[in-house]
């Protein structure tokens, strides 16, 4: 006598996962185009082929020297653990000051001397870039300070309002309850 073996059933998430397995790779694969806009953008910003940067100040006089500042995002500041909240920005310097120009720094108040000049710009000339820390404290009405010192031994300084540099952090720190 011969025995016939039934063929062993099949769960429901076997069946669904058969029936549906073709259709959850099409959706792996369309994930990540929703965020290649977001990379591309991103993308020619680095490169330097959207400008320096989402809200760009312009041109600034400091002493004989000229620069353009940009905020590289416009959003509030992030957290970086123990160095505080942190706001980037971008800088070039302008072509004729290329040679002359040693450091630039940046910072919120007046630098008391050129030991306390803030965060020092890095990169190329034509596209720097600096993560300042941003005080909880800090006033709606405090200036951004720009400190460039020549080959020369010369420093010359520059201040622009906070609120012209970036609004998204005066916001931001309204928010937080800073002090007008």
């Amino acid at each position: 006598m011969s025995k016939v073996i039934a063929a062993p059933q099949r769960s429901r998430l076997s069946v669904l996962w058969h029936k549906w397995r073709f259709h959850l790779n099409i959706l792996l694969l369309l994930i990540p185009l929703g965020f290649m806009p977001k990379y591309f953008a991103d993308a020619a910003l680095f490169r330097g082929d959207a400008g320096l940067g989402e809200h760009e100040i312009g041109e600034i006089k400091v002493g004989p020297w000229s620069m353009r500042l940009a905020e590289l995002r416009d959003e509030a500041p992030r957290p970086d653990g123990p160095a505080g909240y942190l706001k980037s920005f971008n800088a070039a310097l302008c072509s004729s000051c290329v040679e002359q120009v040693k450091a630039t720094y940046l910072r919120i108040g007046k630098p008391r001397s050129l030991r306390a000049a803030g965060v020092i710009f890095f990169g190329t000339p034509y596209r720097m870039g600096a993560s300042l820390p941003v005080p909880v404290k800090t006033k709606a009405d405090a200036e951004l300070w720009i400190t460039m010192e020549g080959w020369d031994g010369s420093m010359h300084q520059a201040s622009i309002p906070l609120s012209q540099a970036s609004p998204a952090t005066i916001a931001w720190l309204n928010k937080q309850g800073g002090k007008p």
